[in-house]
């Protein structure tokens, strides 16, 4: 019964076991020196052991790590965002957060904080989706990059960014909190139609766009912005965040109807016509450019 036991938790922590568990099921600490040097256990990290062979699939490594750092651990970071498949996992030492006063060790990052959010995922303690994501923008993960694991999570039903961002409300502040409350408002952000039409127009202007037509029906769609000298249709899109796919679908078909008429659809984000002005005036420069330079080729 005892082995049996032993063999049903080592089958659930992905064939590792702890040093304590095994005292707990009743095992002596001579008949754990017994299995380690008959090669029925053998050692990971310190206390705990991987059972029958000595390889270790990525979960068994994770579960290692945890159990390595005792009672309330949990995966986090690098690592619990890649067990959670929200980043790619990469190579290098696994994190673990733990309320608890421990050293690292070799191939494990140890983490000392208490009150972190903390759930299960096949049945390895880790940190939320949200916890996560707050210790990916905390560790200097690149916006882009962090921005493409807050769709990941919301791709794979995860979190939502709107419950990320009322959770971070929630939230003591901490390093990640400020960072992905800023890429979240900033991806969220909406103009008002009024507000695009004052600021979009002399950013055109800037880049030598002869006079923009506002809200226009174009082929059957009515667009933000028509330039008809140039065949140019300029739409605003709202927050990254809040594009359903019926939206993004009608979006695709209104840019498919304007390129079969032989105009040129571009897009820019609500956010990128407030904040990056420059770089909106740089693209629309380089478009208006290359679109003249056809018209004078025909």
């Amino acid at each position: 019964m005892q082995q049996r036991t032993a063999w049903a938790l080592v089958r659930r922590q992905h064939g590792v076991i702890a040093h304590a568990q095994l005292v707990s099921l009743g095992f002596g600490d001579e008949a754990i020196r017994h299995r380690v040097r008959t090669g029925r256990l053998h050692r990971v990290h310190r206390g705990v052991y991987v059972a029958g062979r000595p390889e270790l699939s990525e979960l068994g490594s994770f579960m290692a790590a945890v159990l390595s750092a005792g009672e309330g651990a949990a995966l986090s970071h690098d690592s619990a965002a890649a067990l959670w498949r929200i980043v790619p996992a990469r190579p290098g030492p696994i994190h673990v957060s733990t309320p608890r006063s421990r050293r690292g060790h070799e191939g494990v990052v140890i983490h000392r904080r208490r009150g972190v959010r903390t759930t299960h995922r096949h049945d390895i303690p880790l940190t939320t989706p949200t916890e996560t994501l707050i210790d990916l923008a905390g560790g200097g993960l690149k916006r882009d990059a962090l921005e493409q694991a807050i769709k990941e999570a919301d791709v794979l039903r995860l979190c939502t960014p709107a419950q990320i961002r009322r959770a971070l409300d929630a939230t003591s502040p901490r390093p990640g909190v400020g960072a992905l409350k800023a890429l979240l408002d900033r991806a969220t952000f909406v103009l008002t139609q009024t507000q695009l039409e004052r600021l979009l127009p002399p950013i055109a202007r800037r880049a030598g766009l002869p006079e923009l037509l506002t809200q226009r029906y174009v082929n059957g769609h009515r667009v933000d912005f028509h330039c008809p000298e140039l065949g140019l249709v300029i739409e605003a899109d709202g927050g990254t965040f809040h594009r359903t796919p019926m939206q993004q679908t009608n979006d695709r078909r209104r840019d498919q109807a304007h390129l079969a008429a032989g105009l040129t659809p571009l897009r820019f984000t609500h956010a990128q016509i407030r904040y990056e002005p420059e770089h909106v005036e740089a693209v629309l420069r380089a478009v208006a450019a290359r679109l003249s330079r056809a018209a004078v080729a025909a």
